[in-house]
């Protein structure tokens, strides 16, 4: 299956230059972070790699298995992250890395202080409203996202500061790992509350309105009728629930609704129209355009890969 949201690829390492074939790595050293640079050119197995800082990573080419806090192996693949904790190991194969085939994948890894104040940060800020207030913190129990739009832009732009020359390349960086930390923050904040829906939604305003979209993902959902049982004006609540999750509640609708449509094409009774009808779209050729945007290929290419 196509990933959504690639990495730029990164110019590899000329074979000169190489100091070994596995885990190869090259390092870009900032104020807050460090940029590691990792490629694998031969098959290997159960290699350990450990920060003593907090690491995001992000596969850029190849793939990979990661063993991680002791759960089930899962595959590491292009337009995927994982976060890690410091000192935590990280155990990886290389199933199918090759000379020709190499894996490459960068390795953020931040420095705690500069965490704590971005934390700190959304602390401050959500908790001077109390109808807003969620203590902020980062999760590994939620440790593998699929890249998104923005995550992906946002490493892009630190991968292209990170090994630039520019002057205030500090400056730069510093703007752009804040973002992405409060993005990774949103997502599993998102997922946290999406998850506790349905047995919580009496628990909070997030809860009720994030179980009334699943109740109803098949029917027509204004965001004004939203806003109403948020008792928030339309704007207020618009600019609450971005915040609060990274994603506009339209964004996070349509997402829903292609993950139903994902499970209801895995019966070949259902046809594309059919299954968008089921998904609350109106619109068949709207909601293939949606689909394609978030998936990368079609419905229908979709359901090919799926058969």
């Amino acid at each position: 299956m196509p990933a959504r949201n690639y990495l730029h690829k990164i110019e590899l390492t000329h074979p000169k230059y190489l100091q070994t074939l596995v885990e190869n790595r090259r390092v870009f050293n900032l104020q807050n972070c460090e940029l590691n640079v990792f490629e694998s050119y031969q098959e290997t197995y159960r290699v350990p790699l450990t920060f003593s800082d907090f690491v995001i990573t992000s596969m850029v080419r190849g793939k990979k298995v990661m063993h991680l806090f002791d759960q089930p192996a899962f595959n590491y693949l292009p337009g995927e992250t994982v976060i890690v904790p410091a000192d935590e190991t990280m155990v990886i194969d290389f199933p199918e890395a090759r000379i020709d085939n190499p894996t490459q994948c960068i390795a953020l890894a931040v420095d705690a202080k500069y965490i704590n104040s971005t934390l700190n940060y959304l602390n401050d800020y959500y908790n001077s409203d109390p109808d807003r207030q969620h203590h902020w913190k980062l999760q590994f129990n939620q440790y593998h996202f699929d890249n998104d739009t923005e995550v992906t832009d946002l490493i892009n732009k630190l991968i292209r500061v990170c090994s630039s020359g520019e002057k205030a390349k500090n400056i730069y960086a510093d703007l752009n790992l804040k973002e992405l930390l409060i993005r990774l923050l949103q997502s599993q904040h998102l997922k946290q509350v999406s998850q506790e829906a349905a047995d919580k939604n009496n628990h909070s305003r997030l809860h009720y309105i994030l179980h009334f979209i699943q109740q109803n993902l098949t029917d027509k959902i204004a965001v004004d009728a939203l806003s109403r049982k948020a008792y928030m004006s339309r704007n207020e609540f618009y600019r609450w629930f971005r915040e609060q999750f990274g994603v506009s509640p339209l964004e996070y609708i349509n997402r829903e609704r292609i993950k139903l449509a994902k499970q209801l094409m895995a019966d070949q009774k259902n046809s594309i129209t059919q299954v968008s009808h089921q998904c609350g779209f109106a619109d068949v050729n709207y909601f293939v355009r949606l689909f394609k945007k978030a998936e990368g290929i079609t419905p229908g290419s979709y359901r090919a890969c799926i058969q």
